[in-house]
């Protein structure tokens, strides 16, 4: 009896292990496919959420098997970050078109009530 008790709390140790290593193998192949899609170079600015909650951003400046380097924008120092170490990549440049089209959206509209509002107050 005393046997099979220690075998059943072992088993229950090892579950969370086990989850935990397939939820970071499942970061880690997200994480590489994020990064491939990004592309290489100066316009695949990024943010990079790593496991311990850090954060480095930058453009991604190689890839590789294991692991991919993020240049600093304004430093260029490199940062090789293993995929294993990812627990979310966010693409700056959709971010800047975001703002980009919320400015330009902004943009019509005052130029709309401009133009109905000058159009209402010109004498006929």
């Amino acid at each position: 009896m005393k046997k099979i008790s220690c075998l059943l709390t072992l088993v229950l140790m090892l579950v969370p292990v086990a989850q935990l290593a397939a939820q970071t193998q499942k970061n880690a192949e997200s994480a590489k496919k994020n990064i491939a899609r990004l592309g290489v170079g100066k316009k695949a600015k990024t943010t990079i959420t790593l496991n311990d909650r850090s954060k480095v951003k930058g453009y991604v400046y190689s890839v590789g098997d294991d692991d991919f380097v993020v240049r600093d924008s304004k430093t260029d120092s490199p940062t090789t970050v293993r995929y294993a170490d990812v627990l979310s990549v966010n693409d700056r440049s959709s971010k800047d078109l975001l703002i980009g089209f919320g400015a330009a959206a902004a943009g019509a509209a005052i130029l709309i009530l401009v133009v109905t509002r000058g159009a209402a107050l010109r004498p006929h």
